[in-house]
């Protein structure tokens, strides 16, 4: 145990890339911040990354140039890493470690919060409601997500994962809950590129005075990709639980936050598990999305969407797979759609949003929104069917049933799930459509919707065919 909080030395044994390497471990712990002076008194942040028996190694934000072995002057602080915190946080543009890059100034706070967070009693936790509007068909109709809710998008390689959480920074919104509804966006890994995509994205948004970025790019060092995400999360812990707002947290990607971890655990020469990955991935990743939901006696909210791309398009891979376990639902994504020029290319048929029925409905969104989407989900599905038969027999030799059945699900994907990047569809237009669709399919394949449903919003005279 420490006498006192802070221990300083001057020198170090040896620099190299972003690594710092000390002669002294008693009393240093891993994750520990550490803040490092060059000769002019500039200061560096960074945190402990390994502990041996004699030595330890510190990850130096911004690298070591410019640091000398001979007089750089090492504290550490005895704390975790921190960060300011608080609404001024909105309308800014931050690296990796919350440092602001926009030129818009610091940002002062008056306390700092560790960015570890502080567990929810699960006692505490209220259940998730309330239905989150993003503007996108394919998600609202068919895999609502709600207030509270952690569901992650399934993507792979070369899909439009970082334009669809671009758009739904820009679109998404709640309504009927009160409060204040505001947007923060973690990248990690990103290329310069996606980067400067995405602060296009929120400048032209229109609703950045209500988001917050903090963009980790794929040169920085791995641990700070590690830190990005909590950052972003602790500011939505405040917001949320202190403020009364309703978060919305994006994260992407988080398969290059585990290639980091991965890293980070064979830098430690921790025993690997599945595929390389550190055996408590599975830890980690719970540790960053149950940081989500609602609490008893407060008004805000935390939801969160992570997106990450699959290896292959291998959905059973160690982190798809263990992130399926842990978040409510996920969105998955499909090179055939895109191939196909389907923005965005949701596959809803492996989507899932568990918590949706608690989202939707009389009251929340509209009476027949439940029974639609069952009957949306189901013609797609005999859609499906059908092509698969055609691509074996033809299209003559299908039966009626069948060719009304292709028609649809061309219909639902050119009309209902395709849409452009900054179309913003409100529920009401999306059931809409969904509806409009309906007429391709026979009368009596509308089994999962309602008689009544079925009169009022497909009349007779424009009803589905017959037989």
């Amino acid at each position: 145990m420490r006498d006192s909080a802070e221990i300083e030395f001057i020198g170090a044994h040896s620099l190299s890339g972003p690594i710092l390497v000390l002669d002294a471990s008693e009393s240093i712990s891993l994750g520990e911040c550490v803040e490092c002076k060059d000769a002019s008194g500039k200061t560096r942040r960074g945190t402990v990354l390994r502990v041996t028996e004699k030595f330890t190694f510190v990850q130096v934000f911004g690298g070591t140039k410019g640091l000398s072995p001979d007089n750089t002057g090492i504290t550490f602080l005895g704390k975790p890493f921190t960060i300011p915190s608080g609404p001024q946080m909105l309308g800014r543009i931050m690296n990796g470690i919350g440092e602001p890059i926009d030129g818009a100034g610091s940002i002062v706070a008056k306390t700092r919060i560790d960015v570890n967070g502080l567990p929810i009693n699960p006692c505490a936790r209220a259940y998730p409601r309330e239905f989150i509007q993003t503007g996108i068909s394919a998600i609202d109709g068919m895999n609502s997500i709600v207030r509270g809710q952690k569901i992650g998008i399934f993507s792979g390689a070369g899909l439009p994962h970082n334009e669809l959480a671009a758009q739904i920074l820009s679109q998404a919104g709640i309504s009927g809950a009160g409060g204040d509804f505001c947007v923060i966006l973690a990248g990690m890994g990103l290329t310069r590129d996606d980067a400067n995509f995405f602060i296009e994205s929120f400048k032209i948004g229109g609703r950045s005075l209500r988001s917050a970025l903090f963009l980790n790019l794929a040169d920085d060092p791995p641990e700070e990709m590690i830190l990005t995400p909590r950052i972003a999360l602790t500011l939505a812990e405040d917001l949320a639980f202190n403020h009364d707002m309703h978060v919305l947290v994006i994260l992407t990607d988080i398969t290059n936050y585990c290639e980091s971890l991965r890293e980070i655990s064979s830098f430690r020469e921790e025993v690997p598990s599945r595929k390389g990955y550190p055996g408590y991935m599975y830890t980690d990743l719970a540790a960053l999305y149950e940081r989500t939901g609602r609490i008893h006696g407060k008004s805000g909210s935390i939801t969160q969407i992570p997106i990450l791309s699959m290896p292959n398009m291998d959905i059973t891979h160690p982190i798809p797979d263990l992130t399926g376990y842990i978040t409510e639902g996920q969105i998955v994504l499909a090179h055939e759609l895109m191939q196909a020029g389907i923005y965005p290319p949701v596959n809803v048929l492996p989507s899932l949003s568990r918590l949706m029925k608690d989202g939707i409905g009389e009251g929340l969104t509209r009476e027949d929104h439940p029974n639609l989407s069952n009957q949306l989900y189901y013609a797609y599905s005999e859609a499906v069917k059908a092509r698969s038969l055609e691509s074996i027999i033809g299209r003559e030799d299908l039966t009626e049933r069948d060719r009304s059945f292709l028609i649809f699900g061309d219909r639902f994907e050119r009309e209902f799930i395709r849409q452009h990047f900054d179309e913003n569809r409100g529920i009401e237009e999306t059931l809409a459509q969904g509806w409009t669709i309906l007429r391709e399919i026979p009368r009596n394949e509308l089994h999962r919707v309602s008689k009544e449903q079925a009169e009022h919003y497909l009349p007779e005279t424009t009803h589905a065919r017959k037989n």
